[in-house]
Order: C-alpha cells, then structure tokens, then sequence
C-alpha cells in the first residue's frame, strides 16, 4: 500500500486544470477501520499538506468526537477524497473535484485496506458516487435517510462553516445523525 500512496502524491494527471499545481493530499494504511470520503483540499489543505487542516476538519472533528491524534493516525481513519489536489476556485466556491482521480485511485487504495467498519461519505460528490441511485435527489434527503445506508456508509454534509444556514434549517441532523456518527465511531476505534 506505501509504494502506492507514495505513487498517487505524484500524480500529475490533473496537472493542466490545476491553477496551484499538482499536490495530492491523502492518508491511508492497510489496517485503517474508517474511511472518511471527502470533496477535494481547500487552500489552507494544499499549502500544508494535512487533509481537514482547516475550519471544516474543525467542525467534522468536533462532529465525530475525536482528538487529532487519533483522527490524523491512519491505522484509525483513511482519508481519501474525491479528488486529491485543491481544484481551483469557482464563481461561489471551490470549483468541484476533478474527476479523474476517484475512478482512477480509490478502488486501488480500497482494495488495500483489509477490514473496513465504516466508510463517511463528506458530500455530495461522495455520495452520489458511492451510492450511486442508491442517493437520493438531494443531500439533504441522503443524509436523513443515513439509515438506509448503514452499517456500510454514513452520509455526512460538507462541515463547513458556510453550511451553517443548513445546520440551523436541519436541526434533526445534530439530535438524530450526529449521536450515531460519535456512536459509530467510539465503537470502531475501541474494537
């Protein structure tokens, strides 16, 4: 699995659409019990090369009820997003992740993780992808049906703080979905 980590932080596949530059950023091992599915790096993400260093990790961090230590040792937690390098800004945002490195990395890194609990699904690129028609029309129906989904997958929002206007719309999501997420995730890092 290390020759193949270190073979994706070379990539340069995306390096034409990348307006920083190639920067994979992404933390696996082969006995990682969680895998934790996001969008792509943010700036802060690819200056210092530490997925979730950043508001939004805060936030899903807190959300998990984990220390750094633990969230950042991955023999605990993989961490793969979408797409590996920060893709840009858009007109209202990040641009979305290039996608050529989902199809292209994750069934190879997966293949390599021997006995996964539970894999978090951070967004809509994430869900749609790994549920396929599985997903609902919207995020926000995704993430209410968590059930559906589980034991396999949970579907999370963006933890962003720009998604806080969600937070304050969707208050079932902190009283239903986050006690499961903490749940989940104290039970599989304790097994």
């Amino acid at each position: 699995m290390f020759d193949l980590l270190s073979e994706i932080k070379r990539c340069t596949l995306c390096e034409p659409h990348l307006a920083l530059g190639p920067r994979p950023v992404l933390s696996a091992h082969p006995d990682s019990k969680i895998v934790l599915i996001g969008q792509a790096p943010g700036t802060k993400v690819h200056q210092s090369g530490i997925p979730w260093d950043d508001a939004s990790g805060k936030n899903l961090r807190k959300w998990m009820n984990i220390s750094e230590e633990d969230f950042y040792n991955p023999k605990n937690i993989a961490i793969i997003p979408m797409g590996f390098c920060y893709p840009g800004k858009g007109k209202s945002g990040d641009l979305p992740p290039r996608p050529e490195c989902a199809p292209k990395w994750h069934e190879l890194v997966l293949d390599q993780i021997k006995n996964v609990k539970l894999m978090l699904l951070v967004g809509q690129y994430a869900q749609n992808y790994y549920l396929g028609n599985q997903a609902k029309s919207t995020l926000t129906e995704t993430v209410r049906s968590f059930e559906e989904y589980l034991p396999k997958y949970l579907p999370l929002p963006h933890p962003s703080p720009r998604n806080n206007i969600w937070m304050k719309k969707n208050g079932w999501f902190e009283d239903e979905v986050l006690p499961e997420l903490k749940e989940r995730i104290a039970l599989h890092l304790n097994s």
